[in-house]
């Protein structure tokens, strides 16, 4: 899929795929950035592009920086609409116990284009929705096993 871009500084540099079939393109810093455990900031990529309608772009995380260094994206994924022509930003956030610095040219994120559906969004009124067996429970309300009355694991411990 063709993807046309542009890029706004002169340090900026073009989204590049790291192997044959890596799924994302890796996106660059521009300018050096410090960023505080704890903290996030916004980091410019220099980069602008244009996609085809029907498809996004998602900013995500490289799995190294948040394995080694805690450094993730806030919203992640990030979400880049194909009528969006601004320069793409990314919000990286410290969850590190140290200081992180993001150098100019430093890949801090993976750019995956992707295809997008959209819904058709039909009010109920006074209808109900369908049942499902999950129904409204939300929020880690799947795959939560229950603690049993007594501690099995009792007379171990004697």
């Amino acid at each position: 899929m063709l993807v046309r871009y542009k890029l706004l500084h002169p340090a900026a540099k073009a989204p590049v795929y790291g192997s044959a079939e890596a799924a994302g393109a890796d996106l660059h810093a521009i300018g050096y950035h410090l960023i505080k455990p704890g903290n996030y900031k916004l980091i410019p990529t220099g980069l602008a592009i244009e996609l085809a309608p029907g498809t996004e772009a998602q900013c995500r995380p490289r799995s190294g920086m948040a394995a080694k260094h805690g450094i993730s994206i806030v919203n992640s994924p990030g979400t880049i609409d194909s009528d969006y022509r601004g320069e793409i930003k990314v919000i990286l956030i410290n969850h590190g116990s140290e200081d992180f610095a993001v150098n100019n040219g430093d890949r801090i994120a993976q750019l995956v284009i992707a295809p997008v559906l959209r819904g058709v969004f039909a009010p109920v009124g006074d209808e109900q929705l369908s049942e499902t067996k999950r129904g409204e429970g939300g929020f880690g309300s799947t795959g939560v096993g229950h603690l049993p009355a007594s501690n099995p694991f009792a007379s171990l411990a004697e």
